[in-house]
């Protein structure tokens, strides 16, 4: 059994979430008290061949006061009893959940006569955290819409289809802020800039005009050559290491051109030796 264990701060959609691995012909479960978690898994497991074989269940604030403090005994107990579990966490921005509760007009869970919204979002990260912390994989939803937040979590936890860690090469630019969910992160910016040459401007990292520019500079080789080393030493000790998930994160000051470009070559080189190899331009498009 493939078990998906979804959590999150209210607002950060995880509803949307649900629905991409619904669609996916996922068992979903939304709102289960943690508590009652073991005793679900042994229902289904008792269910013989008919059994589900992927299971999602979302887990949060709304459970009983106490209560989310006994995840972390319960998610090893799974473990040991051989069930494979990913806990996948969803966030966003103090100010970005503000302005979604304030548009959708909906109250949140935690929010009562006497506690406001921004106390109740405050709260309500402390009281995730015995789940936050045990994350395998944490996505940011503050600069997604829900159409992009499906998009990543396909290829985040449904595109990990062979067992071991799932390697993400993400190009993303500075000035669109910069990703929370990265292991790794590494700064191109003192890079030559397709940008100022008219005639790239037009083009991406994946185009290739843009390519053969920045492979003929001696300085963006000299990074691919620099990075690469680096981590052909360290990506397979962290693969060792039993981790779910890595992500690499490349920034350019737009995320158009050379941090695409990088990860991409990256890409192209793992992808021979490391089991599970994905790219995503964060902000190419």
């Amino acid at each position: 059994m493939h078990l998906i264990i979804l959590s999150g701060r209210s607002g950060s959609g995880k509803s949307t979430a649900l629905g991409v691995l619904e669609d996916s012909n996922f068992y979903c479960i939304d709102n289960l008290p943690v508590l009652l978690l073991p005793q679900m898994i042994a229902c289904t497991l008792s269910q013989g061949e008919g059994r589900p074989w992927q299971v999602a269940v979302s887990i949060d604030a709304r459970n009983v006061p106490g209560q989310l403090e006994h995840f972390p005994a319960i998610l090893d107990e799974l473990r040991i009893q051989g069930i494979d579990c990913t806990v996948f966490y969803l966030d966003a921005e103090d100010s970005a959940l503000h302005r979604r509760f304030s548009e959708t007009r909906r109250r949140h869970p935690l929010t009562t006569a006497t506690r406001s919204l921004a106390e109740a979002i405050a709260d309500e990260t402390q009281l995730l955290t015995p789940i936050a912390e045990r994350a395998d994989l944490r996505i940011d939803t503050t600069r997604l819409n829900p159409y992009q937040l499906r998009d990543l979590v396909q290829l985040r936890l449904l595109g990990k289809q062979q067992p071991g860690t799932a390697f993400l090469f993400e190009s993303f630019g500075f000035k669109c802020g910069q990703p929370e969910s990265a292991d790794l992160m590494f700064d191109v910016r003192c890079l030559p800039n397709p940008y100022w040459n008219a005639e790239l401007r037009d083009y991406s990292g994946c185009d290739a005009p843009v390519i053969e520019y920045l492979e003929a500079q001696a300085d963006c080789m000299a990074m691919y050559q620099d990075i690469h080393a680096y981590l052909n030493q360290w990506l397979p000790k962290l693969a060792q290491s039993s981790r779910a998930y890595v992500t690499v994160s490349i920034g350019c000051t737009g995320g158009r051109h050379r941090s695409v470009w990088l990860a991409e070559k990256l890409k192209q080189a793992f992808k021979p030796q490391l089991v599970n190899v994905q790219v995503r331009h964060r902000d190419l498009n």
